[in-house]
């Protein structure tokens, strides 16, 4: 009779040989494989390497261009603009840096900038929409008209258009008095601040920053493309020009250029933060005084980096 103790060796033995049998295959392949991963880790290296060289190239090529651009942009758009009159509206994420660099530029074309409008934060919130329409309804000046159905930006866009707008022939459509009212009640309503005197002018531009946020952030875009659009129908030409971010789809000239009737009727620029983007800003003002319209940059939905004109 076989015995327990018999039964015990033999599944040792069993167990045993099936150990050993996993020291010796691990010791055999543990060669190969620890070869092959050090080959893999060298060339992964070797790629990270050339990555961070190749990055480091384009940041160079990058940076150059942006300086050659900044050196060149005063001539680029030099007598560009000449006699022309322009309003500069600001919303309260754009860059002063980039608002600054901009009034430079409007300078060497020869336009002149008669008055800086800045939006609060409250204009484009959804909460106070109601409030802004009210507000707006009340301070039209004689003779401006409310369309029977419009969103706040659609209606701040004929009130902005009524006082801060020229017609074709560089007069103010509405009486000093209606417009120092209008704009005292945006200012106190908390909608607008101004910076200095408020003339009118014929031509628009509305400077934004980047990619919306905060939770609301079609909505406070659609508020922004309502009021370019609104404007061009009063004003010789408007541009929206935005930063990096703004071409987004919930950003301000994304919303815009997703809106084809808008798009047929507004210059856009996304990259205003750059002197590119701030070339084609200027060039893209000289257009729609001319009767063009283009989206440009390099973000989403632009056709070219900056509009092809003669400049000279």
């Amino acid at each position: 009779m076989i015995s327990m103790r018999y039964h015990i060796v033999s599944i040792a033995g069993v167990f045993l040989a099936l150990a050993l049998g996993i020291v010796l295959g691990a010791t055999k392949v543990q060669g190969p494989i620890l070869a092959g991963a050090t080959d893999d880790r060298t060339q992964l290296t070797q790629q990270r390497d050339q990555l961070q060289s190749d990055n480091q190239s384009l940041q160079v090529q990058l940076n150059t261009g942006e300086k050659f651009a900044d050196d060149v942009s005063a001539l680029a758009v030099r007598g560009t603009l000449p006699k022309q009159t322009v309003v500069l509206i600001s919303t309260q994420d754009a860059d002063p840096g980039d608002r600054d660099a901009l009034l430079g530029l409007l300078a060497r074309a020869g336009a002149t900038v008669t008055a800086q409008l800045a939006l609060t934060a409250d204009f484009t919130d959804p909460a106070r929409s109601s409030e802004l329409q009210s507000l707006v309804a009340k301070s039209l000046p004689a003779g401006a008209k409310l369309p029977d159905v419009a969103s706040s930006g659609t209606m701040a866009g004929v009130l902005l258009g009524a006082v801060l707008v020229t017609d074709k022939d560089n007069k103010a459509t509405s009486q000093p008095a209606e417009a120092t009212a209008a704009m005292s009640a945006l200012s106190s309503g908390g909608f607008v601040t101004a910076d200095g005197t408020l003339a009118p002018g014929r031509l628009v531009i509305v400077l934004t920053g980047g990619a919306q946020s905060g939770g609301s952030e079609t909505d406070r875009s659609a508020v922004l493309s309502d009021l370019a659009s609104q404007l061009r129908k009063s004003a010789g030409g408007v541009v929206l020009a935005g930063s990096a971010g703004s071409a987004t789809e919930t950003g301000v000239v994304g919303t815009l250029r997703a809106d084809s009737t808008a798009a047929s009727a507004v210059s856009t620029v996304d990259d205003v933060d750059s002197s590119v983007g701030r070339i084609g800003a200027v060039l893209a003002l000289v257009e729609q005084a001319g009767g063009g319209v283009g989206q440009y940059g390099t973000g989403s939905g632009a056709a070219a980096p900056i509009p092809v004109l003669a400049v000279g």
